[in-house]
């Protein structure tokens, strides 16, 4: 049963989605406990749908391959927000606000607060409030401790991300997936990334064989691809300011990707096969699910190149992320070649693009799969997928440790929260 607190934050969000229109409530509900989807589905779904715009578009069309259970659940969440939608404007705000907590069969905070209030037992002291008057205070009976026991097991899906998120920190994947702690508000980083990656999707629509004939019309659409994401994602930038100047890093930086593009095509003609491609696994009966940014298919060769773009940092070389992946630091890349693999695919190589910098040229770190990253490292990982999602699916741990790296806490949502988290290492030898 959602917490009073929840409840009311939930109803609140609904009524404002009601009232503006705004999909940003829209998707705030969707990830909400009260919402009747699990949290992982709904924070995937609520993802997707920063991209495409439309929630309830994206769950009507089955975006997300999902289990009947789950798949049912976001199918009932549609239901109820369009009853919500259809509901007059006119309602006054208690009206409306009943009426959604029916629709989502919600209760009330107030009748939860009364109910406890009748429940509970008091002892009644007196304490002085120093004015020579007396004041009741009520002490709540002791509670027995409950007994300790393990986290319960994960029944969800799993991503690549997920376990890199517990191979830097068990304490962070505990917040996030296993408590849905917080939420994290995002950051003009993220809002920049996910902008950008829609751009890219949008302009390998109209362009996916890139040629040197098509140069000035690629420059252009990109650009205009550049703009119209930026402004879906307005609202991920704190001031005007701040979204002018993401913008104009985004345009040159995609300048230099078109130079890449064009310089790749003399090199290596290539199709774009799919754009944000859905990922799907089945390791030892644990579902993984994810999106390929990109998916490319030589012409000379006929085989599958796996790209990914990256607007954070990354790896510098080829030889730097082979080292992460045989030290089981990240899973991106493996998960994705493992996926497709299973679709049919024979894969080549795996792409990661760096997207970051506006000054320097698009110089991709490629992975040619049985040179640069050998087949073992590949089979190794994905056999450490499948031993990391059975722990986590076990429900045997009971003590997720945080990280002893202190760099991994500097932009963790929950550091706050974590009491045991390695002190920064500006203060490590201090006094």
């Amino acid at each position: 049963m959602p917490e009073a607190a929840q409840v009311r934050s939930f109803i609140d969000d609904a009524v404002r989605w009601r009232r503006t229109g705004d999909e940003a409530f829209l998707l705030r509900l969707i990830r909400s406990s009260c919402s009747g989807v699990p949290h992982d589905v709904g924070a995937a779904y609520a993802t997707l749908a920063g991209r495409t715009g439309d929630l309830l578009d994206a769950i009507d069309r089955g975006r997300l391959a999902l289990p009947p259970p789950e798949r049912d659940s976001v199918l009932l969440f549609v239901r109820r927000a369009r009853l919500v939608c259809a509901l007059p404007e006119d309602l006054p705000e208690d009206t409306l606000r009943n009426a959604i907590a029916s629709t989502f069969v919600l209760r009330q905070a107030q009748d939860d607060k009364r109910q406890a209030q009748d429940d509970r037992e008091y002892v009644t002291l007196s304490v002085s409030k120093g004015d020579g008057r007396e004041k009741e205070i009520e002490l709540a009976e002791p509670v027995e401790p409950e007994e300790a026991g393990g986290v319960p097991r994960w029944q969800k899906h799993f991503s690549a991300s997920a376990l890199n998120a517990y191979t830097e920190c068990a304490r962070k994947w505990f917040y996030r997936y296993a408590c849905a702690a917080v939420e994290d508000p995002g950051s003009s980083a993220s809002a920049y990334g996910t902008a950008f990656h829609l751009a890219l999707e949008d302009f390998h629509g109209d362009f996916p064989r890139p040629r040197g004939a098509d140069r000035l019309a690629m420059r252009n659409r990109v650009r205009e691809c550049v703009t119209w994401a930026f402004e879906r994602n307005r609202d991920g930038f704190e001031t005007r300011v701040e979204f002018e100047l993401q913008v104009r890093r985004a345009q040159r930086t995609a300048q230099r990707y078109v130079d890449w593009l064009l310089a790749q095509e003399l090199e290596a003609p290539f199709e774009v096969l799919g754009r944000e491609v859905s990922a799907e696994l089945d390791l030892d009966g644990r579902a993984f699910v994810g999106f390929i940014d990109r998916l490319d298919r030589d012409e000379r060769t006929g085989t599958v190149g796996v790209v990914d773009y990256k607007t954070g940092s990354i790896a510098t070389s080829a030889a730097e992320y082979c080292e992460k992946v045989r030290r089981f630091r990240d899973f991106q890349l493996p998960f994705y070649y493992w996926a497709r693999t299973a679709a049919g695919d024979r894969v080549s190589k795996l792409v990661l693009i760096p997207l970051k910098d506006a000054l320097l040229d698009v110089r991709p770190v490629v992975l040619e799969v049985g040179k640069t990253i050998k087949l073992d490292d590949l089979e190794r990982s994905r056999e450490k997928m499948i031993e990391l999602s059975t722990l986590l699916a076990s429900g045997e741990i009971r003590r997720f440790e945080p990280t002893k790296n202190a760099a991994a806490c500097t932009y963790c949502a929950y550091q706050t929260a974590c009491a045991n988290k390695p002190p920064a290492e500006a203060q490590r030898f201090g006094s």
